[in-house]
């Protein structure tokens, strides 16, 4: 398993700042932010030149209109994503992170002919397959996030994601985003969630029960980066945290020990 950082929890006051850091702290990848990044191909190609870092994925984007009432604003959402996917083609990331809605439905109620989270769930499959393919067309992936319930309703735990992937045929071109900080709240038991989630696992989030840098709280990683290995994830690990104390590169640098030690351990 490889462990990347996401750039904005980085401290510096430029991306290159924020790349030395990462390649001082020893770490293989970066994940991006929801900045327009497929904007900025130019800069991204220098910035990482010659580097010991890769672009590993990309989280998020500027709209998640996926599953909005308004055709147009679903449309100009999805095409960002494309957009999205095909940065990341280029730069042979792993893929784009989505979760595909905040908040409650904004679909109708058509009961009894449907529920809002029915119609969601359509919406959102018939999205998956044209995503997926657009992914895998350009030789990355799309990574489904299920949030937890105080963010999102649609997708709160693992089998929510898988549900959907397989209603779109399990196409390739579609993963599960799994973060130990969601599973913590919406899992009874994340070891055994990801067990049965098994190859559908395409990349995983890290943080602590604390949202804060792994290794701070109460998390059991070892079962956790176990569950991982058993189910032969070699992705990356990917930084989505905060991070405590008045020095952060000190406290990173001890995160990233710790879970390579643990890492070691497995073995």
């Amino acid at each position: 398993m490889k462990i990347a950082f996401q750039d904005r929890m980085l401290p510096g006051d430029s991306l290159t700042e924020r790349l030395d850091l990462a390649e001082d702290l020893g770490v293989e990848g970066i994940e991006l932010g929801m900045d327009g990044v497929y904007e900025r191909v130019a800069e991204y190609e220098q910035a990482f030149a010659g580097r010991n870092l890769v672009i590993a994925s990309v989280c998020g984007q500027r709209t998640f209109d996926w599953l909005d009432p308004d055709p147009a604003k679903r449309e100009a959402s999805v095409d960002e994503t494309r957009r999205t996917l095909e940065f990341c083609g280029h730069f042979q990331a792993a893929g784009q992170i989505v979760p595909p809605i905040f908040g409650p439905p904004l679909l109708p109620d058509l009961s009894p002919l449907k529920t809002a989270e029915d119609l969601e769930r359509d919406l959102l499959t018939e999205i998956v397959i044209d995503l997926a393919a657009h992914a895998h067309a350009h030789g990355t992936v799309l990574f489904l996030e299920p949030l937890n319930r105080y963010e999102q309703h649609l997708l709160r735990r693992q089998q929510d994601g898988i549900d959907i992937i397989q209603r779109a045929g399990d196409p390739p071109g579609v993963a599960l985003l799994s973060d130990f900080f969601h599973m913590h709240i919406e899992e009874t038991d994340t070891p055994a969630t990801i067990r049965s989630a098994g190859s559908y696992v395409g990349h995983v989030h890290v943080a602590d029960n604390t949202r804060m840098e792994p290794g701070t709280g109460d998390i059991d990683w070892n079962a956790g980066l176990g569950a991982l290995k058993a189910i032969g994830f070699e992705g990356y690990l990917a930084y989505e945290c905060s991070v405590s104390g008045d020095d952060p590169k000190a406290s990173l640098q001890r995160s990233v020990s710790f879970l390579r030690e643990t890492l070691a351990s497995l073995d």
